[in-house]
C-alpha cells in the first residue's frame, strides 16, 4: 500500500481519523454546535453536502460520455480531493452521526469514503477482479448514499 504518492488519500484518512476522534471523545466547538441547531444553517450546510455528493457523480458522467472522456483524469483528481475533504463537509453539517436511517447514512458515507481512500492507486494491484469488485462496491455504496440523502431531504422538508 502506497500512501505517500496519494496525497488525497493521506489527507482523507487524517480527516476521517480527526472526525472520529472528535466524535468518540465528544469534542465540540460550541459556536459550530450552536449554528448546527438553527434551521437555516442545517438547510444551507445540508445543501453543501448534497452538492458534494451530486458533484461526485460527475466523474461517472465524464467517464461515460465520449466527448468528455478527455477530462476524466483531471475529474478523477478533483473527485479524489473532494472525497478527501468530505469529512470536513460532513462535520460542518453535523458533528454527530444521527440515529436510525441517519446513522445508517453516516456509516455508509464513511465506509464509502474509506473505500475511496483505499483505491487501486493506493493498493497497487492490477487485478481486474479486484478493480471490478472495488468499483461495483464504491458505485453501489454511492448509489445508496444518494438515495438515503434524497430520502433525508424529503423527510426534512416534509416534517418542517
Amino acid at each position: 500500500m502506497v500512501l505517500s504518492n496519494n496525497k488525497s488519500s493521506l489527507v482523507g484518512l487524517l480527516l476521517f481519523a480527526a472526525f472520529f476522534i472528535q466524535y468518540f471523545f465528544n469534542v465540540e466547538w460550541g459556536w459550530l454546535y450552536q449554528l448546527q441547531q438553527g434551521e437555516m444553517y442545517k438547510r444551507w450546510s445540508g445543501l453543501l453536502v448534497a452538492v458534494l455528493i451530486t458533484f461526485q457523480w460527475l466523474l461517472s458522467l465524464v467517464r461515460t460520455k465520449r466527448r468528455l472522456v478527455k477530462y476524466a483524469m483531471s475529474m478523477q483528481n478533483i473527485h479524489k480531493w473532494l472525497g478527501a475533504l468530505s469529512p470536513i463537509i460532513f462535520y460542518i453539517h453535523s458533528m454527530h452521526m444521527g440515529y436510525g436511517y441517519l446513522l445508517l447514512l453516516s456509516y455508509i458515507f464513511f465506509t464509502n469514503t474509506i473505500l475511496g481512500y483505499l483505491n487501486l492507486d493506493v493498493i497497487k494491484n492490477n487485478s481486474e477482479a479486484l478493480f471490478k469488485g472495488w468499483m461495483i462496491s464504491h458505485v453501489a455504496l454511492s448509489l445508496i448514499i444518494t438515495i438515503l440523502m434524497l430520502f433525508h431531504i424529503v423527510m426534512v422538508f416534509y416534517y418542517k
